[in-house]
């Protein structure tokens, strides 16, 4: 008998795998919920211009400091301008940002990572020692003193972003890279007489990249924050332009000034003006690292089946340790242990 071969069809293998990818992240609520938030960000920062809202830069002196109101949803700043007109328009600032940097990261980081984990010996010491030098530096400090010397703008901060994050991921990539290429299909690509940047493109590279988009993601989040504190301090979007950290900075003058918020309307204008951009960084930060961290699926185990687990599924007893565990073996035998 012949043997028969089916052909699969690209399109109808690309359909399954969406269908698959769907299917998980529907059977996962927060990071569904992330996605969620994450493309709402996306789409009311894109969409902005067609919105029907305020000029972000148009000022009213007979509006200063006004309470929310039908006409300002949030309120006004101290010069009259609309706090949710400058708030969707900061998002493309801050989620610019946060894309741009971690491209900026990935695109140096990555190819450092490959040559040092795949070479080794002096390139490999090389990088890894300047890889430790800006590790030690905290992240957020080595961004301002980069964003400082580079000079106050918003392509600078990306820049200053960038560089600040690009140790993590070479560090990331060497060690994926380290455990990759003593697989044997790569020793055979060696063996066969490929070049070296044949086998890193072929067949090491493909096999790091997974976890590397998800730090990428996880990155965003941080480089957002980054971006709103370098802005926050001057050292990010330079104004008339709007910013979520450059409104943080301006609200906070208000705060002190009107820390209560019953009074006035001068102080829930100053409250509505500090806690709306709060609240619109924790959603676009925190909505981004729900679709990535590994913390928010983690499986979860009720108590039943922690102490009586199928017999098939008796690996949620290491996996998972409860913190009456130990009092309860202590009062076992040695003989009845599972």
């Amino acid at each position: 008998m012949s043997a028969v071969t089916t052909a699969t069809d690209p399109a109808e293998e690309t359909i399954r795998l969406e269908s698959r990818a769907w299917k998980k992240l529907k059977a996962n609520k927060s990071a569904l919920f992330g996605f969620i938030i994450v493309v709402f960000f996306i789409g009311i920062a894109v969409a902005a211009p067609l919105l029907p809202i305020a000029d972000p830069a148009a000022t009213s002196w007979s509006a200063v400091r006004k309470a929310p109101s039908a006409a300002h949803w949030l309120g006004t700043d101290e010069i009259g301008r609309d706090i949710l007109s400058r708030m969707i328009w900061g998002a493309q600032a801050s989620l610019m940002a946060g894309v741009v940097s971690v491209l900026i990261a990935v695109l140096i980081g990555v190819p450092f990572g490959l040559l040092s984990g795949y070479f080794g010996g002096w390139i490999d010491q090389a990088i890894s020692r300047v890889t430790d030098a800006l590790l030690a530096t905290p992240f957020l400090i080595l961004a301002i003193a980069l964003a400082a010397f580079l000079g106050p703008s918003l392509s600078n901060a990306m820049i200053a972003i960038g560089l600040s994050a690009m140790p993590i991921f070479v560090r990331l990539t060497r060690g994926q890279v380290l455990s990759v290429k003593t697989e044997d299909y790569v020793e055979g690509a060696r063996a066969i007489g490929l070049s070296h940047f044949a086998i890193m493109s072929r067949y090491i590279l493909p096999n790091v990249f997974a976890p590397v988009l998800v730090q990428a993601t996880l990155t965003v989040a941080t480089a957002i924050i980054a971006e709103a504190s370098l802005s926050f301090l001057g050292l990010g979007q330079q104004p008339p332009a709007p910013s979520w950290g450059s409104m943080l900075n301006v609200a906070k003058n208000f705060m002190t000034q009107a820390p209560g918020w019953p009074g006035g309307r001068a102080r829930r204008s100053s409250w509505s003006f500090s806690v709306s951009t709060c609240l619109a960084m924790a959603c676009a930060t925190l909505s981004t690292r729900a679709k990535a961290d590994p913390f928010f699926k983690t499986q979860r185990v009720t108590h039943a089946e922690f102490y009586h687990p199928p017999r098939n599924h008796r690996h949620l007893r290491c996996r998972h340790f409860h913190p009456l565990d130990r009092k309860r073996r202590r009062h076992e035998r040695p003989g009845k242990r599972r």
